[in-house]
């Protein structure tokens, strides 16, 4: 029992209900199944027309008496409740890990990586979509694959999370891999297991091609994982990414990943630079990846805010050599390590002033004074006050740089929000 088509005889339990457990609703519902559907929090709600039952009201139990449960990606093998079921004998997978079990397996991408996956992922759908294909962009950009919301598509660009990777059991045809540093510490109980359930994906039963670029650091160190069928990806400056109108180095190796990913599919025209520069000028950026947001008397305002750890932060202000940047760190702790931040930054000094927030500023300006203390920090309040101090100091023709190396939530929702925030502390100079 592997795929979707194996749930009609058995109990089936859905744990969580965001995008994924949503989706999952639906499709069981599509195919006559009726879960019990467990959530973390209290009970009393209705999701996709099916009551909800939370995990201390007795859903523990009720997930306890399924045969399998299909687990929302946010939830860690790794906490109490899901080794309480592994120890019962429930079967814990997911729905990505389900539909790939089933899938046209031979034309599927997923695209993973610390970061940079969400941008590749979006350039290589660009792309086939430009060349006309079919293809279907989804995974943890926010759709899911099996939905039947979804329809059926000649070819899949799957975004996959640490998350999602380290519930899959088949492998599509061709993986990517885009970066590796230290990402969700807490959910994977430590970088070892970050690593080891991240690269799994590479290793899986299917899986023909990985994709990985060449010269990064930690996947160079970590090369085994990768399994026998990598090929490296060189950066290349070819004429069709100049049509893509990206910023930074780092997205010049997302789009070579990206082109190569189409290739190893066998998208008809990838291998045409002509067709696939006609293809690239279709690519609308995604939202907080390097994004400009405005200008104020000549300082430019870069929203970068979906950069939740050292990796792309650093990327990110490397994509301004000549000029002064302001750059606006801090968010929730999630137990990452900022001596590399420290050792990065340190030779941009004096040209970058760094104004930490909560949550964990106090944490990330501790660790610059130590290990960079010629880099200039100020701790601030909150975000508006330190778009404030951060536009004084990069006037008249500086850079203010929200890539916080950390997640949102706590102080914000989410990401959104913060960027939102951002822009209207912007505007509020204007």
């Amino acid at each position: 029992m592997t795929s979707w088509s194996d749930l009609a005889h058995v109990r089936v339990g859905v744990w969580g209900v965001g995008v994924e457990g949503s989706a999952s609703l639906r499709r069981l519902a599509a195919d006559g199944i009726v879960p019990s559907v467990v959530v973390d929090r209290e009970s009393g709600v209705e999701v996709e027309g099916q009551p909800v039952l939370g995990l201390d009201d007795g859903g523990l139990d009720r997930l306890r008496a399924c045969d399998v449960v299909i687990k929302s990606p946010g939830i860690s093998p790794y906490d109490a409740p899901a080794l309480a079921l592994a120890d019962a004998g429930t079967r814990i997978t997911s729905g990505l890990s389900l539909w790939l079990d089933s899938a046209p397996r031979e034309r599927v991408a997923c695209i993973t990586g610390t970061k940079g996956k969400s941008t590749t992922t979006a350039i290589a759908g660009a792309l086939a979509r430009g060349l006309g294909a079919d293809v279907f962009t989804g995974g943890n950009l926010g759709n899911a694959p099996w939905d039947p919301q979804a329809g059926e598509h000649d070819w899949y660009l799957i975004e996959t999370s640490s998350y999602q990777a380290q519930a899959i059991h088949s492998g599509p045809r061709v993986v990517a891999v885009t970066s590796l540093s230290q990402d969700h510490l807490t959910w994977h109980r430590g970088y070892p297991n970050y690593v080891a359930d991240k690269l799994s994906l590479c290793t899986r039963p299917g899986v023909e091609v990985v994709l990985a670029p060449v010269g990064d650091p930690e996947l160079g160190r970590h090369a085994d994982a990768l399994g026998p069928h990598v090929r490296y990806v060189p950066e290349e400056l070819a004429p069709w990414t100049e049509a893509l109108h990206l910023i930074g180095r780092h997205n010049l190796r997302n789009a070579s990943l990206a082109g190569a990913v189409i290739r190893a599919l066998g998208v008809p025209g990838a291998e045409d630079d002509t067709a696939l520069a006609g293809a690239a000028a279709t690519y609308q950026p995604l939202r907080s990846r390097l994004t400009p947001v405005g200008q104020v008397a000549g300082v430019d305002f870069i929203d970068d805010s979906l950069s939740t750890n050292t990796l792309p932060t650093l990327a990110a202000v490397d994509s301004f050599p000549a000029r002064r940047v302001a750059l606006l760190v801090g968010g929730q702790d999630r137990g990452i390590d900022y001596r590399p931040l420290a050792a990065g930054l340190d030779g941009r000094a004096p040209e970058v002033l760094v104004l930490t927030l909560p949550d964990n500023g106090p944490r990330i300006a501790a660790t610059l004074r130590q290990h960079a203390p010629r880099v200039a920090v100020r701790e601030m309040p909150d975000l508006q006050a330190a778009v404030a101090a951060a536009y004084a100091w990069a006037a008249p023709d500086g850079v203010v740089l929200l890539s916080p190396a950390a997640p949102s939530f706590g102080v914000f929702k989410d990401y959104a929000e913060r960027a939102a925030v951002f822009v209207e502390a912007m505007r509020g100079l204007a």
